[in-house]
C-alpha cells in the first residue's frame, strides 16, 4: 500500500453545532460544514488512487463509522453523468449515515433502532457529551486492523520479519466541543497508542474554547493543531493545512503551534490543574496532597504530607501579615505568569532534591507551565 490513509473524526454534537450557527461574526451551521468536509474528503480521494479513507462520527454518547473505503457499501448509488462515481459514493454514504444517526437521536433510539434507556428525552440527548474519545479510539483500532491485514499480505509475515506499518497513517479530529476532563486518561492512552503505531494526529477546533488535550495529541504525535478563527474559510484551512500527508509536510509551509498547553487533569476530581502533586510510584496526579494514592494504594509519610501542604500555593500576604508570620512557609512567586513555589530545601542537579532525600513513598510537587512541567521537591 503506497497511498496515504486518512481517518477523520467528526464531532457531530447537535447542541454545539446549534451554538456555532448562532456565533457571530462567522456563523457556521452543520449543513455548511458537511458540504465543505465532503469537498475536502473528495480532494484526498482524488490526490492518489491508492489513498484510503475512513470517517468516524462522534455523536452524543456514541461513535459510529460513517464511511470506510476498505468496506464500501454494498448498494452503489445511481449513476450520474455529472459526478465522479467515487465522489458520489463517499458523499451519499456519509450523508445517509449522518441523517440516520441524527434521526435516531431525535427519536431516542440506539444504534440498533431500539429505545435507548439512557436517553429519556431530547433535552437529555442534547446535554450528553460528544463521544470524541470513543471515535478516536475506533480510528486507532481501524488503522491497527489495516496494518495487520497489510502485513499478512506481505512476505514479512511468512518470513518472520519485523511488521511493516502503513504509509503515512494519520487521524484528523474536527471538534466543536470543549474538553471533557473525565476523558483525560483515555486521551493520553490514545496518544501513546498513536505513537506506537506511528500515527499522526491532526486537530482542528472549529468552535468553542481551545482544547488542551487536542493540543497535546497533535504535539506529541507530530501533527498540526489549528484553532479556527475564520469559520467561513473552513475548506481553505482543511486543504492547505491537513490535505498534505506527513511525508511532504517538511518541504512545504504547514501551520504549527506557537504555544502548547501541557496542563493535566487530576485523578481525584477530574479538573485541569496548573499545580498538582504526582505519586512517585504510579505517577497519578492529584490537585492536593493525599495520604493514600487512590490508584496504587501507596501510603505517604505524614512529614511528606505536612511539607507539601505547607508548600501549596496560597493567596499572597500583606506586608503586615508577613512581618507577624515570618516563620510561615514561603509564598508562591509569579514567574512568567505562572505560580512557582520556592522549595524548602536546596535543589540538586536537574531541579531535584539532593541525593538520598527522596524515598519510595513520597510525592513530588508539579508546576505545570504552558512551556513544560517544572519539578520541585
Amino acid at each position: 500500500m503506497d497511498g496515504s490513509h486518512l481517518s477523520v473524526v467528526v464531532d457531530l454534537c447537535p447542541s454545539q453545532w446549534h451554538l456555532s450557527s448562532l456565533h457571530e461574526p462567522y456563523p457556521l451551521d452543520l449543513g455548511s460544514f458537511v458540504s465543505q468536509l465532503l469537498a475536502f474528503l473528495n480532494s484526498h480521494v482524488a490526490s492518489r488512487h491508492e489513498n484510503s479513507l475512513a470517517v468516524f462520527g462522534a455523536f452524543p454518547g456514541k461513535s459510529v463509522l460513517l464511511y470506510s473505503s476498505a468496506n464500501p457499501p454494498s448498494e452503489t448509488p445511481s449513476n450520474d453523468a455529472n459526478s465522479f462515481p467515487p465522489f458520489k459514493m463517499v458523499d451519499s454514504t456519509i450523508m445517509h449515515n449522518i441523517v440516520q444517526q441524527l434521526n435516531a437521536l431525535d427519536q431516542g433510539l440506539d444504534e440498533e433502532g431500539l429505545p435507548s434507556l439512557s436517553c429519556l428525552n431530547y433535552s437529555h440527548i442534547l446535554s450528553a457529551p460528544s463521544a470524541l474519545v470513543g471515535a478516536l479510539t475506533k480510528a486507532l483500532c481501524f488503522i491497527n486492523r489495516l496494518t495487520l491485514e497489510f502485513n499478512t499480505s506481505t512476505a514479512n509475515a511468512t518470513e518472520g520479519l519485523e511488521p511493516l506499518t502503513l504509509s503515512d497513517p494519520r487521524i484528523l479530529v474536527l471538534s466543536v466541543s470543549p474538553d471533557q476532563t473525565t476523558s483525560y486518561i483515555p486521551v493520553m492512552n490514545s496518544i501513546f497508542s498513536a505513537q506506537k503505531l506511528k500515527v499522526t494526529i491532526d486537530a482542528c477546533q472549529i468552535y468553542g474554547p481551545e482544547t488542551v488535550f487536542l493540543q497535546q495529541a497533535a504535539h506529541l504525535t507530530g501533527g498540526s493543531y489549528i484553532y479556527l478563527e475564520r469559520r467561513d474559510a473552513l475548506l481553505q484551512y482543511l486543504t492547505m493545512a491537513f490535505l498534505p500527508p506527513p511525508s511532504i509536510r517538511q518541504t512545504i509551509s504547514v501551520p504549527t503551534q506557537d504555544k502548547i498547553d501541557f496542563r493535566a487533569a487530576c485523578f481525584c476530581h477530574k479538573n485541569i490543574v496548573d499545580v498538582g502533586f504526582v505519586c512517585s510510584v504510579c505517577l497519578s496526579i492529584f490537585c492536593q496532597p493525599v495520604p493514600v494514592c487512590s490508584t496504587c494504594r501507596t501510603k505517604f509519610p505524614i512529614k511528606t504530607l505536612q511539607r507539601l501542604n505547607a508548600a501549596r500555593p496560597s493567596l499572597p500576604l500583606t506586608s503586615a501579615s508577613q512581618s507577624r508570620n515570618s516563620s510561615t512557609p514561603p509564598t508562591p512567586q509569579k514567574i512568567n505568569g505562572h505560580a512557582s513555589v520556592t522549595p524548602s530545601q536546596p535543589l540538586g542537579p536537574g531541579g531535584l532534591p539532593p541525593s538520598g532525600s527522596i524515598n519510595n513513598n513520597s510525592t513530588f510537587h508539579i508546576n505545570g507551565a504552558k512551556n513544560g512541567l517544572g519539578l520541585s521537591g
